[in-house]
């Protein structure tokens, strides 16, 4: 099997960062991207700004080997948009590793040659075999699946499945980011419900409340699952991810100015017309007044379909490998409480299949591009023999300013407002690090 190519799925930031990291190995990385350029996804949201400056979205076996190419690294210290972090830096990449990327390749399975996932005998001594949509078959010796989740939004209802309605109302609810500059009139003086609690929400937030500045009339209301805004807008100043701080600063900032109003514990059950309206209706009946659009930005979730021939040793809850599940668990960790881990972690029941990047979170969220780095790394050092390699941690994680978990849920008694609890519009008096915003 030494002979074989590492096949790696999908040519974002951490699977170009692993066939870098496996071609500095001596090994051979094919990555089959399932898009048109290198960074696909990572294009969809070219109007985000990331919170993570260019130092910390340079994998360093990518660097040595763009360099030599003539690349020059952008300013260590700026923050690019999604857009310039694939054109600055993962189509670049992609050019680098030459014939060890292709594009337009979509996996629809991997299995282990000959063998079903029921099979015993035979399975530590034959390959893996990648299957390509249009019928091509690639022998593999491993499989790296840095697939991602962007192709998995979680829907609007609250129960994780569509709530009722939802599908049929598709047309005015978006699962991303909205871009408010390139869409204004889709957002432009209306009302805008946007979902969520995680830092898309919070993006969100920032940017229609922007709009709300040049465009009196647009309003927006946050809606939380949780009982109480509680540590949702994050660490502030205390975040050693400046950027990050000042986003949740700046969302704090937007609810006390007055463009945006929180309503706590709304886990939504139907979407129902009102003309040219939409009505949100929470899981105990209560109604919002009509809304014009509705962004929701409830996570993502990965896609093991393709999987189903491999034996992967998931965590039932988080969908995440059993290995890394209870270190990001969201009720117990924040993203800067999260420890490095590498291959040990990442490790399935079939041999020589690794789950990276943010599929290897399952559901979990708050995943940052250097532990994807860390976590390839450890892999591709795996992969080649270097178990020492593998097993060391050479990455320290940028705490957040939170104590602990945030959770899924703030959870207060049902008298105050909790999860259960009616919806409520919550008043603030908020104050940041420093003094009031």
């Amino acid at each position: 099997m030494d002979e074989l190519s590492v096949v790696v799925v999908g040519a974002g930031p951490v699977g170009l960062a692993a066939a870098a990291h496996l071609l500095e190995r001596g090994l051979r990385p094919l990555v089959l991207e399932a898009g048109p350029r290198a960074g696909a996804a990572v294009a969809q949201w070219r109007h985000v700004r990331l919170f993570s400056q260019w130092s910390e979205l340079v994998d360093p076996a990518a660097r040595r080997l763009l360099e030599p190419t003539g690349w020059r690294f952008p300013d260590p210290d700026g923050y690019p948009t999604g857009e310039q972090w694939a054109a600055e830096y993962l189509e670049p990449l992609a050019q680098a590793l030459g014939e060890h990327v292709r594009l337009n390749a979509r996996v629809v399975g991997v299995a282990r040659r000959g063998r079903d996932r029921v099979v015993d005998a035979g399975r530590d001594s034959e390959p893996l075999t990648v299957h390509v949509e249009g019928g091509e078959r690639i022998t593999a010796r491993a499989v790296v699946d840095a697939s991602g989740t962007w192709g998995g939004p979680n829907p609007l209802g609250g129960d994780g499945l569509p709530a009722a309605g939802e599908r049929e109302a598709a047309d005015r609810i978006g699962y991303r980011v909205p871009d408010v500059v390139g869409e204004q009139a889709r957002y432009a003086g209306r009302r805008v419900a946007v979902a969520g609690s995680g830092h898309s929400a919070l993006t969100a937030l920032v940017a229609l409340a922007d709009l709300a500045e040049r465009h009196p009339g647009t309003r927006v209301t946050w809606l939380l699952r949780r009982g109480a805004v509680g540590a949702v807008f994050g660490g502030g100043e205390a975040d050693q991810l400046p950027a990050r701080g000042a986003l949740g600063l700046r969302a704090r900032a937007a609810v006390r100015a007055g463009h945006v109003e929180v309503v706590t514990g709304f886990r939504t059950a139907a979407v129902e017309r009102a003309g040219e309206r939409l009505v949100l209706v929470s899981q105990d009946g209560h109604r919002l007044d009509p809304v014009d659009e509705v962004v929701s930005l409830t996570g993502f979730r990965p896609d093991h379909s393709w999987l189903s021939e491999v034996r992967l040793g998931l965590d039932p809850v988080l969908q995440a490998p059993t290995g890394l599940a209870p270190l990001v668990d969201p009720n117990v960790h924040s993203c800067g409480s999260v420890p490095p881990h590498g291959a040990g972690e990442l490790r399935h029941p079939e041999p020589g299949v690794y789950l990276v990047g943010m599929k290897s979170y399952g559901r979990a969220p708050t995943f940052l591009a250097l532990t994807g780095y860390e976590q390839v790394r450890s892999v591709a050092a795996e992969i080649a023999g270097d178990h020492e390699s593998a097993a060391r941690v050479e990455l320290t994680l940028p705490g957040t300013g939170v104590c602990g978990g945030s959770g899924v849920f703030d959870v207060e008694p049902a008298s105050a407002g909790g999860c259960c609890a009616t919806p409520r519009v919550a008043e603030l008096t908020l104050t940041a690090p420093g003094g009031r915003v």
